[in-house]
């Protein structure tokens, strides 16, 4: 069935959350998530205090009439402000920086004096029973193909404790740097809501955020016929985003028809796009001033400084991409890799994987051809963990960026040919040291010519792919492979 939704006077706008890569918000803490058992733990329970406007939020009221007792699982990467035992720290600069990257590639205005505010938190996901955040920008844009969609708000703040299981936290994630991006209710069909949840995710993107599940996470709000508004949280999945709006709004109808108003409510998307109620609404009644931080001032020249800094957006990276040579498949290929950053269970050391983007950039530094860069980065590992037998992750975490550093200079420097790249990596894998993997005995040009020579005259009639095998596979890394080639054309 065909819905009219300008009829419906259907009204939709995205909150969308995606964490930054860098370290805590209000302290110096490592942005890492922990696999290993926890250090320690603590137990809080709930406790309702009114909003400044002197009421009590009703969503908090509810939740606290659970009595419900909370578990938080603590690390040695963990401190004080975490458990809210101590002030909290001065705002992380580097992420108040993206955050207005971010605010700049909207079109918004940022706020140079604003006041850091605690959000009620009722689901127990806090130590502190809040949210520390912090309006940074607001009346921006995005341009969509049905037209203009305002941008009200973009905030910073923190991410909460990571579930475990009913009532049990931990507090690895706590505290990591958030950003909410608001939009106006100015969306007017589904199709259109995904399209702005994937344009501001590209935008997101190409600043300095975690990639992975878990790090990005969106919420629909709709409405109809005027009424009252619902909030759709968890439509990270793009497979079911319009489905889910689509039955919420046919939901909504449904109760307007039959004259009962829908509730302000919060409702959780479920694997088959249907809805179900996770609790009432919150209000402002749960916002109140952060009394142990000084207002946060943002100076003229900071606004200057990231204004000049601002990165490009994924298309225009593609484009400058496709100018230095390298391939539709290597792009795909190089964007199709995210960024993640944990701790294993059983060293405890954070090992970050850097974005193969990022690492293109660099190795592109060493060797100006950005097609022979791409193969080596992307494709050459995955040949070598067939060839050894083992699986890609493995050969990624043995032929890290810096060990293709190595090889790279080398051959910048002619100690090794293009041919010679995919045999060094190979050896590397097999365990020899990055310095011994990259020496290859030098066979002499003449020797070459006369071994090639008499291989011809023994085996006749052959073509030049086949001659190119036969010499590759007894003489392959003692000379370059063009050279071969242009030896076996002079005598056939």
């Amino acid at each position: 069935m065909v819905v009219d939704y300008s009829k419906l006077k259907f009204k939709c706008g995205l909150e969308v959350h995606q964490q930054l890569d860098t370290k805590k918000l209000f302290c110096n803490c490592p942005s890492v998530l922990r696999k290993d058992e926890p250090d320690f733990e603590v137990r809080r329970k709930l406790h309702v205090v009114a909003g400044e406007e002197g009421g009590v939020d009703k969503a908090a009221a509810h939740e606290a009439a659970l009595d419900k007792e909370f578990v938080y699982q603590g690390y040695d990467t963990n401190c004080l402000v975490e458990l809210d035992e101590e002030p909290p720290h001065e705002i992380n600069q580097e992420a108040l920086k993206i955050a207005m990257q971010i605010a700049f590639l909207m079109n918004m205005k940022i706020v140079p004096i604003t006041q850091i505010m605690r959000k009620t938190v009722i689901d127990g996901s806090n130590t502190s029973g809040f949210q520390r955040t912090v309006l940074i920008a607001r009346d921006g844009w995005i341009e969509t193909e049905n037209g203009r969609v305002g941008i009200e708000s973009l905030y910073l703040e923190e991410d909460a404790a990571r579930i475990v299981s009913d009532s049990v936290y931990k507090l690895d994630r706590l505290g990591i740097p958030l950003v909410e991006v608001v939009t106006a209710p100015d969306v007017k069909t589904p199709e259109q809501a995904k399209e702005v949840a994937l344009q501001i995710g590209e935008i997101l993107r190409s600043v300095k955020v975690k990639r992975g599940l878990g790090t990005i996470r969106q919420d629909v709000n709709v409405s109809v016929r005027g009424e009252n508004r619902v909030e759709i949280k968890g439509m990270q999945n793009m497979k079911v985003f319009i489905k889910a709006i689509e039955g919420e709004v046919e939901r909504q109808v449904k109760l307007s028809d039959d004259k009962k108003p829908v509730e302000m409510e919060v409702r959780n998307v479920l694997p088959d796009a249907t809805t179900k109620f996770m609790r009432p609404l919150p209000g402002s009644a749960r916002m109140y001033p952060e009394t142990d931080l000084p207002l946060l001032k943002i100076s003229r020249n900071l606004i200057n400084e990231v204004k000049k800094n601002l990165p490009k957006l994924r298309k225009e990276v593609e484009k400058d991409l496709e100018k230095k040579g390298l391939s539709q498949e290597m792009i795909k290929l190089l964007f199709k890799h995210d960024r993640r950053s944990s701790i294993d269970s059983s060293s405890k050391e954070a090992k970050p994987k850097q974005d193969k983007f990022d690492e293109f950039k660099e190795l592109l530094e060493i060797v100006h051809n950005p097609q022979l860069v791409a193969k080596v980065l992307l494709v050459l590992p995955r040949e070598v963990a067939s060839k050894e037998k083992i699986p890609i992750e493995k050969a990624e975490e043995i032929l890290h960026k810096d060990i293709l550093a190595h090889v790279l200079e080398n051959l910048k420097k002619g100690k090794i040919s293009e041919d010679q790249i995919k045999l060094a990596l190979e050896r590397i894998v097999r365990g020899e040291s990055h310095t011994k993997a990259v020496k290859f005995r030098k066979e002499s040009i003449h020797g070459m010519e006369e071994k090639i020579m008499k291989l011809i005259k023994d085996k006749p009639g052959l073509s030049e792919k086949a001659y190119m095998g036969l010499v590759m596979k007894e003489f392959r890394g003692k000379i370059d492979g063009k050279v071969i080639r242009d030896m076996i054309g002079k005598y056939i």
